[in-house]
């Protein structure tokens, strides 16, 4: 009975640790990647925002997307508000092309390439006009090198938009 007293204390503080070491480990693999240099993560809950526009790539990225907007996003699109608002958070989804199993002319989604990111802070990205960019494969932040790129080509390209591409498709 003696063990029995002197081994409850232990064991119940063995089972405290390990309880907080595994609320720990959640913890840390709940905690999102952040893309270098910017610091933008996968917006939680961002499959369910409304679809801005489809586009499709040509070779050599011979791929499918989607850009999702959340409802500041969505508000000035369609309102066609230059510069967009801060809040504004921009995602675009990438799969390669692949013809469809059921239907051979049709074009259906195949695996996914990327998720980029763009989101609207005029302060924290002053020196990119306003915006923030993340790309992330398979869930984890791309290299440094391809995040280098953004901010140059929407600058060379669509400066005039404020740095957007994509424009609502009704």
């Amino acid at each position: 009975m003696k063990l029995f007293r002197f081994g409850s204390p232990i064991i119940a503080a063995l089972m405290v640790l390990v309880a907080g070491a595994n609320q720990a480990a959640v913890a840390a693999d709940a905690t999102p990647a952040a893309s270098p240099i910017y610091g933008v993560t996968i917006p939680e809950g961002y499959r369910e925002w409304q679809m801005i526009a489809p586009a499709a790539e040509a070779a050599p990225l011979d791929e499918l997307r989607v850009v999702l907007g959340n409802p500041v996003a969505i508000k000035a699109i369609k309102d066609a508000t230059l510069p967009f608002p801060d809040g504004t958070i921009l995602v675009k989804l990438a799969y390669k092309k692949k013809h469809s199993d059921d239907f051979e002319p049709a074009t259906v989604p195949g695996a996914p390439t990327t998720v980029q990111i763009m989101v609207k802070d005029s302060r924290k990205y002053a020196s990119t006009g306003g915006w923030g960019f993340g790309r992330f494969i398979n869930g984890m932040p791309a290299d440094l090198a391809q995040h280098q790129t953004c901010f140059a080509c929407h600058a060379a390209r669509v400066k005039d938009r404020d740095y957007v591409f994509t424009r609502y498709a009704p």
